[in-house]
């Protein structure tokens, strides 16, 4: 967050100038950077949930959970959709999921490649 308020990526620079490609992949990238947010995007990647079903999934505070789907908003990741009094949430495109998948794949590689490593020690 810059002095205003307003986070960096969402400011054009002193000159006009739109920050780099990668410092506004850097933010989206720590828009990601957290636990819950992960694990929400992971549950809204399968279907829409309502917030109490996030919350049986996720132990969490009511509160902090709002506060992480206001982050996700606000990053454009997620959209909430009333029904009554009840708040639902899903993705807000198929990318969302795919990118889950993509995560989830790079590191059951670099996994993989740390037991390999970690079995040749033993054998060494």
């Amino acid at each position: 967050m810059e002095e205003n308020g307003e986070p960096r990526s969402h400011r054009q620079s002193q000159t006009g100038v739109s920050p780099p490609l990668y410092q506004l992949k850097a933010e989206f990238f720590k828009t990601l950077g957290h636990p819950v947010r992960i694990r929400v995007l992971e549950l809204l990647s399968i279907r829409e949930h309502a917030v109490s079903e996030l919350l049986a999934a996720i132990p969490i505070e009511p509160a902090s959970l709002s506060q992480q789907l206001a982050v996700l908003r606000r990053a454009g990741l997620v959209t909430p959709r009333r029904e009554g009094s009840t708040m639902h949430y899903s993705v807000t495109s198929p990318q969302v999921p795919q990118l889950m998948a993509v995560a989830r794949s790079i590191l059951t590689g670099v996994l993989t490649g740390q037991i390999e490593l970690l079995e040749d020690l033993r054998t060494s």
